[in-house]
């Protein structure tokens, strides 16, 4: 993500620069083992300053949760999949499009608030929810279009918009899980190709 411009509030620089370093190293190195000096160090910022804006590494996970709903939202906001016309085209080109975005190392296409919940469900909950509700909350954008090919399409069984929009996460997440296991990310984009083989038979069109 883009670093703030050198026209941006010398206090709101810091604490984006702070951000951004939490989500990459929290993702490479696990919210644990994360430091404060950690992110001081590749913010390139005083510790003075991460107090400034954050009480404490609790905290800096909350706002980095919110900053990761934020950033990534804006992202999918403007992404191909929604140039479809075909409302399960559209589904199934968010899934090619996740399957498109796992490239580079490991850490660098996981998901930040993906790997803080798996640390801290039950240890710090201010944390553990502030990343349900970036993971549920993306879930959700994807619930109109599935709903709108239910009405194209029709389906046989008993589910709903939503919950194949959350399992639509669960594949995701538990792709990258895989891909961190087995140090390989086409384990994670394995997952992806079942999943889009399994929405194609939920409608009855593979």
């Amino acid at each position: 993500m883009p670093r703030p411009t050198k026209f941006a509030p010398e206090r709101g620089e810091a604490r984006t620069r702070l951000l951004e370093a939490a989500r990459d190293v929290i993702r490479a190195k696990g919210f644990a083992a994360t430091t404060v000096a950690d992110v001081c160090k590749a913010a390139d910022v005083t510790k003075g300053a991460f107090f400034h804006h954050f009480e404490n590494k609790d905290a800096l996970g909350v706002a980095a949760a919110e900053f990761w709903a934020e950033t990534t939202s804006a992202f999918f906001e403007t992404a191909p999949y929604h140039q479809h016309e075909d409302p399960l085209d559209r589904v199934l080109a968010y899934v090619d499009f996740r399957k498109s975005i796992i490239e580079g190392e490991l850490w660098a296409f996981t998901c930040l608030v993906g790997t803080m919940a798996q640390e801290v469900h039950d240890v710090c909950p201010d944390i553990r929810n502030a990343c349900g509700k970036s993971i549920f909350g993306h879930a959700a954008t994807l619930e109109a279009d599935i709903e709108a090919a239910i009405e194209q399409y029709g389906t046989a069984d008993d589910w709903t918009a939503a919950s194949l929009a959350r399992h639509t996460q669960t594949v995701i997440q538990g792709g990258f899980v895989l891909a961190k296991a087995g140090n390989d990310p086409a384990l994670a984009r394995e997952a992806l190709d079942h999943l889009s083989r399994y929405i194609k038979r939920l409608f009855n069109q593979g």
